[in-house]
């Protein structure tokens, strides 16, 4: 009996730390050949929304460094292979955690507890265009991902994790 207090807690501890662990998705067009990609240029996707200009920028070196390691070269020339945009959303939603302190199955009485959370979700959203084509060939997200409320170095931390996760998986594999 004295086994599951601690059992639930550890359970419960692992639940509410996957509750803040970042997403990650992503897809992409399977006719383009990514592997002639080698030059991307940065632009602005019109009417997306942004976060301050510090952080704008922390974004873009970070994705500058993981696409970098990809192969890929920065430029600012019209002519790039890609276009790459990004655009973020800042929001809230609540999160309702509740355990039951009884057993109930064997007509014994037990508390119910609800707790409440504020998580503040970020979303990063980027997006890979193929000039040429004029196209998008790749789209990725990373959900809670900036925290504006956190410290600087946490949010830096939160941003560079979140771009390796979406970008782990580029350029997608080649089918033979």
């Amino acid at each position: 009996m004295k086994r599951f207090p601690i059992v639930f807690l550890a359970l419960l501890a692992f639940g509410a730390s996957a509750a803040f662990a970042q997403n990650v998705s992503y897809n992409f067009e399977k006719s383009a050949d990514f592997s002639k990609f080698k030059t991307y240029k940065w632009v602005d996707i019109k009417n997306a929304d942004h976060v301050d200009e510090l952080t704008a920028s922390q974004i873009k070196a970070a994705l500058d460094t993981e696409l970098t390691a990809k192969g890929l070269t920065k430029t600012e020339s019209d002519d790039a292979d890609l276009y790459i945009g990004y655009q973020t959303a800042i929001g809230s939603e609540k999160e309702f955690n509740s355990y039951n302190t009884g057993w109930g199955w064997r007509g014994g009485m037990g508390t119910t507890t609800t707790t409440t959370n504020t998580i503040y979700i970020g979303e990063l959203v980027l997006d890979m265009y193929e000039v040429s084509k004029k196209s998008v060939v790749w789209r990725g997200t990373a959900t809670k991902t900036l925290d504006m409320k956190a410290k600087p170095e946490k949010r830096q931390n939160n941003i560079a994790k979140a771009v390796t996760k979406l970008l782990k998986n580029f350029p997608p594999p080649v089918k033979k």
